[in-house]
């Protein structure tokens, strides 16, 4: 009931029979009323303060939502502006609703391109690319598929940038027909995959053809030879190369190799094909040609091109190269055959003396096995100490009488018989034998030349390679402490080649072998090209004069006039002066008047085994039938 009907009601109550109102009545009628409803009043004002506490509360969790609404809306765009990737999003009428600033970095476009509601077609034709079609076939020209294309699919998309970058799209496709894409820039790893291919067939310091990827041009080219067509395969190899790379360095030595291939490419030409197999080999693969007509012209081209010296700063280099040919199909139909071949034809070339081109022919590879079994064999008497030195005397012209020994290595193989030095030195520098081998004569030499007069040395010859591929004077202090032999009755005998291979390297050793007493001997003098000029690098305490240029000196006026020019200068040089090969009378005599220092040869004697050294040095003088005073010796 309303307040003010209830009011009048309670008034109507409250009129006296006279007429008038009771007030008290009224009072207490109303107060009455108030006390019914009291207790509801307290509950609404109960009700009213809650309703007030809690839309305060509510206020308070409406500001923190909408604050943690606004940290999640900053944290997202923070998210999405720092990918690393682009990422786009388009609705299902292909309009763009969201992208990121990496998207817009990737594509070349500006904040107002990639405002919401852009459609793909506005944005391809602001893009700074275009589409790569030729990536993959049935590529669309847009940044994604249509809405038409089929749903909850996932397409790749590639674009090629005006500034040669490589942009790989990722588009998934929604079932709304919506679509997200992610972009990534592929530059950097397309390129390393496309270096890593490159690499796997080809050389990586000349760009050449790699021994796999020329082995593929091969078997390619032989599969398609015509049945009269001829292939011609050169393999090249220069002619001490090593010594390039110990002289000056390995990265001279990379810098030489390039301009090597270069001279090779443009001799070879566009029409044949050039790979480089290793450090310092190559090959060619010549077809279509006649042969072997072309492809001795070729070789003879390069021969002439790879003459030339080359440079490396202020330095010249002068390089020789030996080449073994091989010739489909005579020569081989298979690939690994023909490459034998040609290999095969260059170990021809290169014991023949380098500096020339062999053909292959059939006896050669009789030849090359036997040679294999030699180098079985070589490995075998290594390591069964299969090998005895032979000493032949050095003869003191002045004192007239043996001054020493030069030992000689012999091999006595127990099916072969006696091998000649000359059949298996060579070979054991070329497989690397020679160190371990100059090894045990070394220690040979002292321990027998321990059992000898004490005025007596030994004479050791020294290869090049136990200066490069070993500790030659930690070799030679062992062998001399384990015979208990005093350094000055050793004498290392070197050749010119040994300088030649690395002075540089060669040099701090032989000071420090000359610091111990050890005396050091240019052997084989006269020989090379450079001998004189040796002598000025390294006080030598000898010079043996090769015995080629003693056979005329007798009836030879103008040999007997080198010989005595070769003396001449050795003794202005304070040099002693050995002449081998003497083999006369005669030619003693006429050593004696030329106060030659020391002879040896088979006038003396020739080489003998050790047991007979103790005979030898028993024997009386050797007359060369001239009287002379001594010679004041230096």
């Amino acid at each position: 009931m309303k307040a003010e009907a209830l009011f009048w009601q309670q008034c109507t109550q409250s009129v006296s029979d006279d007429g008038s109102i009771d007030a008290q009545r009224l009072m207490d009628l109303v107060i009455a009323t108030y006390r019914v409803h009291e207790s509801d009043y307290d509950e609404i004002e109960r009700s009213a303060e809650t309703l007030l506490r809690e839309n305060h509360a509510l206020r308070g969790n409406i500001s923190a939502l909408s604050q943690a609404f606004d940290g999640q809306t900053k944290l997202f765009e923070i998210i999405l502006n720092n990918l690393p990737l682009g990422l786009s999003v388009f609705d299902a009428d292909q309009r763009l609703t969201l992208s990121n600033i990496r998207f817009r970095q990737l594509f070349g476009l500006t904040e107002d391109d990639v405002t919401a509601g852009a459609t793909i077609a506005n944005l391809t034709a602001k893009m700074r690319g275009r589409e790569n079609a030729d990536a993959k076939p049935g590529r669309r020209t847009r940044l994604q598929s249509s809405a038409t294309a089929r749903r909850g699919s996932i397409r790749r998309r590639e674009w090629l940038m005006d500034d040669d970058r490589i942009i790989q799209s990722m588009v998934t496709i929604l079932s709304d027909g919506s679509s997200i894409a992610i972009h990534a820039d592929v530059t950097e790893d397309r390129r390393a995959a496309e270096r890593i291919a490159f690499l796997a067939h080809h050389d990586p310091l000349t760009g050449l053809p790699n021994r796999i990827h020329f082995r593929e041009q091969v078997d390619a080219a032989l599969a398609e030879r015509k049945p009269d067509e001829q292939i011609a395969l050169v393999h090249l190899n220069l002619d001490r190369f090593k010594s390039i790379n110990n002289m000056m360095g390995v990265s001279a030595g990379d810098t030489i190799l390039q301009q090597v291939a270069e001279r090779i490419r443009a001799s070879a030409g566009s029409e044949n094909i050039l790979s480089r197999l290793g450090s310092d080999e190559f090959a060619i693969l010549q077809t279509g040609r006649q042969q072997p007509w072309n492809v001795t012209a070729l070789a003879d081209q390069i021969r002439r091109e790879l003459s030339e010296p080359f440079l490396h700063g202020d330095k010249q280099v002068e390089l020789s190269v030996s080449m073994g040919i091989a010739v489909a199909p005579d020569d081989g139909e298979e690939t690994d055959i023909l490459l034998k071949n040609a290999g095969v034809a260059l170990s021809h070339a290169k014991a023949d003396g380098r500096k020339r081109e062999r053909f292959f022919a059939n006896e050669m590879e009789a030849q090359m096995q036997l040679r294999h079994a030699l180098e079985a064999d070589l490995r075998a008497a290594v390591e069964k100490e299969e090998f005895e030195l032979h000493y032949q005397p050095l003869y003191d012209l002045t004192q007239r009488r043996i001054c020493g020994f030069e030992a000689l290595i012999r091999w006595n193989h127990p099916v072969r018989g006696r091998v000649p030095p000359m059949d298996f030195i060579p070979l054991a520098e070329e497989v690397g034998l020679v160190v371990d081998i100059g090894r045990w004569v070394l220690r040979r030499a002292c321990d027998d030349a321990a059992q000898w007069p004490e005025g007596i040395k030994v004479a050791v010859n020294v290869s090049a390679i136990q200066f490069s591929s070993s500790d030659l004077t930690r070799d030679v202090s062992e062998a001399l402490a384990a015979a208990t032999l005093s350094p000055s009755r050793l004498e290392l005998e070197i050749t010119e080649s040994v300088l030649m291979e690395n002075l540089s390297e060669v040099l701090p050793i032989l000071h420090a072998l000359k610091e111990r007493g050890i005396h050091i001997s240019m052997d084989d003098f006269g020989t090379g090209y450079s001998s004189l000029s040796y002598l000025s690098s390294f006080p030598f305490d000898k010079i043996k004069i090769d015995k080629s240029f003693v056979n005329d000196i007798v009836d030879n006026k103008e040999a007997h006039a080198i010989m005595h020019a070769i003396i001449l200068l050795g003794d202005a040089l304070g040099m002693r002066v050995t002449v081998e090969g003497v083999e006369t009378a005669e030619q003693l005599a006429l050593l004696e008047c030329e106060e030659c220092d020391e002879i040896q040869g088979y006038h003396i004697s020739p080489p003998r085994p050790a047991r007979e050294v103790p005979h030898l040095l028993s024997l009386p003088p050797k007359n060369g039938g001239v009287t002379r005073l001594p010679k004041a010796k230096r």
